[in-house]
């Protein structure tokens, strides 16, 4: 099964689409209307729906780390970049996206 990746709202919804043949159930705030949400409220429909969020922000990992996992945090640490980049990084990390949503030990990790 393909980890569901719920993407913030600082990463273009264009992902959802130009990634579907690798994370075919996720999801972008934006289109859940949950864009203005505040983070706490984000966390808890990503828990309830077995999402790894994916962020661009420190905050999902602040909260990771107060609150322990799921959901589990995928936490893109470049500066500004394209959403090319972005999805680069994403099909070039897949199997380590893979490895996080399963595996029981870790909550976040951390690409640049």
């Amino acid at each position: 099964m393909s980890a569901k990746l719920l993407f913030d709202q600082n990463l273009s919804p264009k992902l959802i689409k130009r990634l579907a043949d690798l994370y075919p159930d996720s999801d972008h705030l934006d289109w859940l209307g949950l864009g203005t949400a505040d983070d706490t409220v984000v966390w808890g429909h990503a828990k309830r729906n077995n999402f790894v969020v994916v962020t661009k922000d420190a905050d999902f990992a602040d909260l990771s780390v107060l609150r322990g996992f799921p959901p589990k945090v995928l936490w893109i640490r470049r500066g500004n970049c394209s959403t090319n980049d972005i999805e680069e990084i994403l099909r070039d990390h897949n199997a380590e996206i893979e490895d996080l949503a399963t595996d029981l030990a870790s909550g976040i990790l951390t690409l640049f």
